[in-house]
Parts: C-alpha cells; sequence; structure tokens
C-alpha cells in the first residue's frame, strides 16, 4: 500500500482510451469512438470494478489457502513459503479493494470463481491445492494482470498491477518448481485425479457451456452506462478484423489459460494425452473445431523466467 499514491486521482482520459474487455481492445475501434466521453468512462470505470473485483476474490481465495498450505504441505521449505504467500495475497486483496473503490464499488463474487474456490479450500489432497491455486488459479491471474497492465495508460492501475504481478510470478515460479519435484512421485491414478482437477477448475472459468461467463454481468453494466448491450455487440461484429489486427500487433492473444495455464501444466508433467483431448474437445465446443485443432497443435511456450517477463515493456516504476 505504501509503494503506491493513493491520493492520485484516476486519470479518466487515459483510463477510457486504453480500456480493454478480456485482452480485446474495444477502445480501438469506431464503435467505441462514437461514445462520448463521459459514456466512455461510465462504461470502462464499471466494467473494469467488474474484471478487478474477480481479481480481488481471487486473491482473498489466494490468501486462504496459501493459509492452509502452510500447515498440509510435508516439507518444510514449502510450509515457510506459503507463510510467505499468504501475506503477499494479503496485500494483493488490499490494494485491490482501494482501488475498486476508486472506480465503482466491489461486486459480487462470480459463479464460476466461487466453484472453483470452493473445490480447492475444500479438497482433502494438498497437492489439488497446491496446483488449483498455484498452477491454475495463479496462472490465470498472473497472466491476467501482465495483460491488462501492458493494455492500460491509467499510472496508478498500471503501476499496481506491476507490483502484484511481480509477486504473482515468484509464487508461480515457486509453485512450478515445487510441483515439478512432487509430480514425478505420484502414482498414475493420483496424477490423473490431479489432471482432472485442474482441468476443471479451467473449464469453470472459459467454458460457456457451464454458464460461468462473465459476459451478461458486463452487458448488464453497459446497459447501466447507457450502452445498449445488443447494439454494441452488432457493432463489435462487424469490426472483427480491426480487433484481431490491433491483437497481432501486440503479439497475439492464446488467453490464460491456453497460453499459461496449459503450458504450466504440461512443465510439471500434468498435461497427458488423454487431458490435451479434455482441452481440445473444450476449444471446440466454444470456438469451433478449427480454432481447437490449432490451438491443440500450437502450445504455448512457458518464459522461462517470469519475473523477466512479467517486466517486459516496464522495466521501471
Amino acid at each position: 500500500m505504501k509503494d503506491l499514491d493513493w491520493d492520485t486521482p484516476i486519470d479518466h482520459a487515459a483510463f477510457s482510451s486504453t480500456f480493454a474487455v478480456g485482452g480485446i481492445p474495444v477502445t480501438r475501434t469506431k464503435f467505441w469512438k462514437t461514445l462520448s466521453a463521459d459514456t466512455q468512462w461510465q462504461v470502462a470505470r464499471r466494467t473494469a470494478a467488474l474484471m478487478l473485483s474477480t481479481f480481488l476474490h481471487g486473491e482473498q481465495g489466494a490468501l486462504m489457502t496459501a493459509s492452509q498450505l502452510v500447515a498440509a504441505v510435508p516439507h518444510m521449505d514449502g510450509k515457510f513459503y506459503a507463510s510467505t504467500q499468504t501475506l503477499d495475497e494479503a496485500r494483493h486483496v488490499e490494494v485491490f479493494a482501494a482501488y475498486v473503490r476508486k472506480l465503482d464499488e466491489v461486486y459480487p463474487i462470480t459463479k464460476g470463481l466461487r466453484t472453483i474456490l470452493d473445490a480447492i479450500l475444500s479438497a482433502d489432497n494438498w497437492k489439488m491445492k497446491a496446483v488449483g491455486m498455484n498452477v491454475v488459479l495463479e496462472g490465470l491471474a498472473l497472466y491476467s494482470f501482465r495483460d491488462m497492465r501492458n493494455q492500460t495508460e491509467e499510472p496508478l492501475l498500471k503501476k499496481l498491477l506491476t507490483y502484484v504481478a511481480r509477486d504473482e510470478a515468484r509464487h508461480t515460479g515457486y509453485g512450478i518448481k515445487y510441483l515439478s519435484h512432487v509430480v514425478p512421485t505420484l502414482d498414475e491414478a493420483e496424477k490423473a485425479e490431479i489432471e482432472d482437477f485442474a482441468f476443471e477448475a479451467a473449464r469453470q472459468l472459459i467454458d460457456q457451456r457451464t454458464g460461468n461467463s462473465m459476459r451478461g454481468d458486463m452487458l448488464r453494466l453497459w446497459g447501466e452506462a447507457g450502452v445498449d448491450p445488443g447494439e454494441a455487440i452488432s457493432a463489435l461484429m462487424k469490426e472483427r478484423e480491426l480487433i484481431q489486427e490491433s491483437i497481432r500487433e501486440r503479439g497475439g492473444s492464446m488467453g490464460p489459460v491456453h497460453g499459461f495455464v496449459v503450458p504450466t501444466l504440461a512443465s510439471i508433467g500434468l498435461y497427458s494425452d488423454r487431458i490435451r483431448g479434455h482441452f481440445k474437445e473444450m476449444w471446440g465446443a466454444n470456438m469451433g473445431s478449427a480454432r481447437a485443432e490449432l490451438m491443440a497443435r500450437e502450445d504455448a511456450i512457458l518464459p522461462k523466467d517470469l519475473g523477466e517477463w512479467v517486466d517486459e515493456g516496464y522495466e521501471t516504476l
């Protein structure tokens, strides 16, 4: 908290001009530019508050899980690290809550995230807790924090996300190192059980068939800000080529699951051909068979140094 100047007002113009929805640069579209400056700000702040509230609730779950792992993991170095992570997560909860309140209000936890957190917190197997938190949720968070940081030009948010992402890079890096030693000791039955647990955690957030998508909540907020949701979707669909080109200009976007969680699972030995098939089926159901084939063939590569990866383009504060 002390490293951030909370007296700094949010830069409305910078925030509204660099706002994105799940990595999609809507502010570059002609549709966005037809909206008044006030409407842009109202849409941006409400939707960002929803997204950042989700981050906040995820950090609360990470705080509770890390505290459980202090007692649950059998190795002292694991206990020591889980204790330091608990402190980090408490700090993250505090800063996200403070920033969201500068924007709007803290929104309730989404159904999908609650389902995942309940499963992780109630798991009897500490290895499931560690994979669910340090690989799936921390991986989703790290990718999303970095992606939002790279897109926004709002100074306070940019700095906040950089600090938090640096912590998450350490957590994820330690989780990968620790679990890379643990997974090879498991028998095939337990390994398959943990693979299924990790897949289901990812599926709950991104598989549209679960009914847990944030899209409905987001469109409701757009309506409250004075933008007709149907007209907005129709207008944005007409600008798909512009949006896709904008995404390609910044290196493409595979999303946090395909771009980060999957290669992390593969790196620790929890991405068998069976689980690859499960992901491929999910990609197909949500994005079509052609996209699923491409994603199944072209696995993302996990960065060798997560700290350097986080700081790319923003090395100094």
